[in-house]
Order: structure tokens, then C-alpha cells, then sequence
């Protein structure tokens, strides 16, 4: 065991451009970094600066280093999809090959309206893509007057149902029921979406609703064992903070914390680093890259994020122990100045940094499945069968 503690950090959506089979998913010429480096007047970012991050080959936007810190690969994604779910589980070493059902253009059918309808108790309103903000100010008041439930969709294979926190008008628990029988609901192979997304909200009109920090998602659960199940079986810690545990239904994880945003969830992986004692994987997910700026096609507004979590990045570094290991990834691209609002196919960084590392640039992997397959290597841990990646460990420690 070279490292005691694994600290990764996705950063989800910021992709890195070059997306081998871009075209296939109709994304040819996104790239995430690149486009918001080059709209951000001074972007402020040394800490990934000095990391090495504009000495990536290709890289957009940011000058390099003569000697940078951490080693940088670009990882090719092998599944068929670009959603939040399919990325996450190839890191851990599943390769989706049929990709999670959407309903962006269409809204849900019919039938399956019907079922949750007379399933909850509940009418709904909605039923369609949308933003989950737009659709509270376009929504919101018919809801808490009629008790209905907002349901939506978006580019993700996902079913999000909006309801006010105050049990006057809907409650926390009964929206939390409701999306139980959705989930149950979407388990058919014809309606199968990756998550069902609890989405409460306080407020009582239209420029004033706010959604809050008590969203839950019900994943569908990992079709085979993960490193992060071969981890816990051997006895290491599995600590996730943010909707880690949502996306792989709480298989493989020892210990859980919510974020109520992505700086958030950097301090808390800082106080992890600097409180906790464990041997094993601290994983993080950041989703305002991607749900806040990303989604809505914000590109200041994620290059901001950018350099609020370089800020953090720089604390986590600094408190980080001679047997700790950080990298730095993501799970899609979702270029803030493309078409549309849905993810867009790229490649991504992985970046690994220890105290005294060597650095520079790794070879180009074809799966993201090298995270896993090193984080297991490190720990000596086999990979469960039918699992996808090589472990790029050796490149990191050599």
C-alpha cells in the first residue's frame, strides 16, 4: 500500500475537450475547459495552475508551468452514454453498454403518469424538460394551491419531482414517498432513468421559491460489484460526500455526508483530511459545475466555480499527509457555450498529486476505469470480475 488515504475530487462536467467519438452524440467541437477559459477575462487559478493544468497537450486557455506538480492523463470514455451515472460507474470499472433511457424531447408517457398519479394520490403538473428553477416560478403557485406534483425531466435520464418543504402544502416526507413509487415505477425496462431526483423547495410565489439542500436521489442500483464494494468487503473506508451515495445507491459505502454546494463539499473533504483517520477513499462529487452553470449554459458563472474551488483546492493541499493521494477528475463534459443544454461527449483530466511527486504527462487512457482499477492496485485489493480499466498506478508513483 503506497497511500494510506485517497482523496478523489469530481468535478462534475468539467470536461476537457477532444472527445474521440464526439460526433456520434452530435458534440463535435465542445470543449468545457476550453471555452470558459477563453471567456474568462482573468481567470485566477494557481493552484491547478502550478498542478500542471495548462500542460496538458491541447488544453485551452491556461499557460503552462515550467515545472508543475501533480501528473495529468486524458481519459477516453468507453460507455455508451455521458450521463452523471454511466461516468461515475466507469470509474469504479463498469462499462454501460446501453446507455439509460430519456424523455427530454417527449415528457413521460402517458402510462406511466397514470401509474404514478394513482399510485401517490397526487395529480401532476409539468411533465416535460425544464429547468429545475424555471419551472418552480412557471409551476410553483398552481402546486401549493392545488398539492399536485411538479414533475420534469432534463438532458439527464432522470424524473425530478419539485414540492414545497411545508407540510401545508406538500412536505418533505410525503415528496420523499412519492418519489419511492416513481422509482419502483421506473424500474420497467421501457421507463428504466438512471435516478428519480426529490427536488423540495421553500417559498410561496413566483420569484421567490428557492430550492434547498434536502434533494435525494434514488438510483438504479450498480448491475455488478464496483471497487468501491471490493474496498468495504476487504475492510477500508468508503467515505462519500455529496450525491456519491445516491449514485451508486449506497453499494460499496461506509460512510456518507450530503453537500449543500460545491464549496461545501470541498471543506468538508478538507475536514476529512485533516480530522479523519482512516485507510482508503474519500469521494468526492461537485455538482454545481455542472447543475448551476453547465445545464445552464453559464460560462463566467462556472469559471467563477473554477476559481472558488481552486481557493479550496489550495487549503486541501496544504493539509494533505506525505501518505495521501489526490485526484482530480470528472464525469462528462457539459460545455456552458454549446447548443442545447445537455452534457457533451469529451474527454476528461485525471490529475494525481502527492507530496514529492514527479511530475508531467501520462499516456492517454481509453476508459475511465484506470481511477478504480489504480485505487484497487493501491490497495491491493482484486477487482471484481467483469470490471474495465488498467491501473495507471505505477505511472503516478514512478
Amino acid at each position: 500500500m503506497k497511500f494510506k488515504r485517497v482523496f478523489l475530487i469530481v468535478l462534475d462536467s468539467l470536461g476537457i475537450g477532444n472527445g474521440r467519438d464526439a460526433a456520434h452524440f452530435g458534440d463535435s467541437g465542445s470543449d468545457t475547459w476550453g471555452h470558459i477559459a477563453e471567456k474568462m477575462e482573468n481567470f485566477s487559478i494557481p493552484n491547478l495552475q502550478k498542478m500542471g493544468i495548462g500542460n496538458f497537450k491541447k488544453l485551452k486557455g491556461v499557460s503552462p508551468v515550467e515545472h508543475p506538480t501533480a501528473k495529468f492523463f486524458r481519459l477516453n470514455e468507453a460507455s455508451s452514454g455521458k450521463d452523471t451515472m454511466t461516468g461515475h460507474w466507469e470509474m469504479m470499472g463498469i462499462k454501460t453498454e446501453i446507455p439509460f433511457v430519456t424523455f427530454t424531447e417527449t415528457g413521460f408517457p402517458k402510462e406511466l403518469i397514470d401509474e404514478l398519479e394513482r399510485r401517490t394520490g397526487r395529480k401532476v403538473i409539468g411533465n416535460k424538460s425544464a429547468s429545475g428553477t424555471a419551472i418552480l416560478d412557471e409551476l410553483g403557485e398552481e402546486q401549493i394551491k392545488t398539492g399536485a406534483m411538479i414533475v420534469y425531466t432534463s438532458a439527464d435520464s432522470v424524473l425530478q419531482i419539485a414540492a414545497p418543504e411545508d407540510e401545508r402544502f406538500f412536505g418533505l416526507q410525503e415528496l420523499y414517498r412519492c418519489c419511492e413509487i416513481a422509482r419502483e415505477i421506473c424500474m420497467k425496462p421501457e421507463w428504466k432513468v438512471g435516478r428519480i431526483i426529490a427536488r423540495p423547495y421553500v417559498g410561496e410565489k413566483a420569484g421567490e421559491f428557492k430550492r434547498t439542500s434536502n434533494r435525494h436521489d434514488l438510483a438504479v442500483k450498480p448491475p455488478r460489484d464496483t471497487v468501491l464494494n471490493a474496498l468495504e468487503k476487504a475492510g477500508f473506508t468508503v467515505f462519500s460526500i455529496g450525491k456519491i451515495a445516491d449514485i451508486f445507491d449506497n453499494e460499496g459505502i461506509t460512510e456518507a455526508e450530503h453537500s449543500k454546494s460545491s464549496v461545501h463539499g470541498m471543506e468538508q473533504c478538507i475536514a476529512a483530511a485533516e480530522n479523519k483517520d482512516f485507510k482508503g477513499l474519500c469521494f468526492v462529487n461537485l455538482v454545481d459545475f455542472d447543475a448551476i452553470y453547465g445545464h445552464r449554459r453559464d460560462p463566467i458563472g462556472y469559471g467563477e466555480e473554477i476559481q472558488r474551488f481552486d481557493e479550496k483546492l489550495g487549503k486541501l493541499l496544504s493539509v494533505i499527509k506525505e501518505d495521501d493521494l489526490v485526484l482530480l477528475t470528472a464525469d462528462h463534459g457539459n460545455d456552458p457555450t454549446f447548443s442545447g443544454t445537455d452534457h457533451t461527449r469529451e474527454q476528461v483530466p485525471l490529475i494525481a498529486y502527492y507530496k514529492g511527486i514527479k511530475s508531467g504527462e501520462g499516456n492517454e487512457q481509453e476508459s475511465f476505469g484506470v481511477i478504480g482499477a489504480s485505487i484497487a492496485e493501491n490497495f491491493s485489493v482484486k477487482m471484481p470480475d467483469g470490471l474495465v480499466g488498467e491501473s495507471v498506478l505505477s505511472e503516478i508513483i514512478n
